[in-house]
């Protein structure tokens, strides 16, 4: 259960990595089309206010501003606010951005941690009710890779993240809505904090039937190994026909 201690997400603070991310692994995907990012296509443009959605054109960013206007606009207020605090010692602007920057790096071991601590391939419906709190500890390195590390994991209540901010429920409805449509069980949640800075992280979850992720007890000490060596290479494994898969 989540206690107190934990200060709540703010709504803008979302990485939105790819929604079929375990099939378009390492591009971006666009949050309007779904389209893929590819060597063909170029680079991906980002939002300028939040820096956290991506888009592959000008009309796609244009077409999603009236249901991202919200957020964007929440996410600057964040950050103007956090100028003013420190954690050990460095403004919590910029942990915030280290944070996003954390979050985009691992963004596969993340992913891959959220669907086993909920045991989506046991047990689907848990995407619905609950979600994935990891804790880091920050370090001042020099090392980008290596500037958090984990201080502990909690399953907590889905309502978490989605009671006490309507503008991260109906994002979290509109994710779940998508996901469903395309044959999938929902998003699961991801929160990633250090301190009072949290970063959200909704991933769009295909069928089990369609994922071959082999089920694993040991995820948490996984994630805590990849984190604390600042390697960002993970795969999951795939027991598959063909054999062992690793992607």
């Amino acid at each position: 259960m989540a206690t107190a201690y934990y200060s709540q997400p703010a709504a803008a603070n979302y990485h939105s990595p790819s929604s079929s991310h375990h099939k378009e692994r390492g591009y971006r995907v666009c949050d309007t089309c779904g389209a893929a990012e590819t060597p063909a296509t170029g680079r991906f443009r980002l939002c300028g206010g939040c820096m956290a959605t991506q888009y592959c054109s000008q009309d796609c960013q244009k077409a999603d501003w009236a249901s991202h206007k919200a957020v964007c606009q929440h996410t600057a207020s964040t950050l103007s606010a956090a100028k003013q605090q420190t954690v050990s010692g460095i403004a919590e602007e910029n942990i915030a951005k280290y944070l996003r920057k954390f979050t985009s790096s691992f963004q596969d071991l993340l992913s891959w941690a959220g669907f086993q601590a909920l045991q989506l391939r046991r047990c689907p419906a848990n995407i619905r009710q609950q979600a994935l709190l990891i804790e880091l500890d920050f370090h001042n390195s020099s090392d980008p890779m290596r500037r958090f590390t984990i201080k502990g994991t909690h399953i907590v209540p889905k309502t978490y993240v989605t009671g006490s901010d309507p503008l991260v429920a109906a994002e979290m409805e509109r994710r779940d809505e998508r996901s469903r449509r395309a044959g999938g069980i929902g998003s699961v949640l991801i929160i990633i904090q250090c301190g009072a800075i949290n970063q959200v992280m909704p991933v769009e979850v295909d069928s089990p039937a369609k994922i071959s992720w082999d089920e694993r007890g040991d995820w948490a000490e996984v994630l805590n190994q990849f984190v604390h060596s600042g390697r960002t290479d993970f795969k999951p494994i795939s027991t598959t026909a063909r054999g062992i898969v690793y992607g």
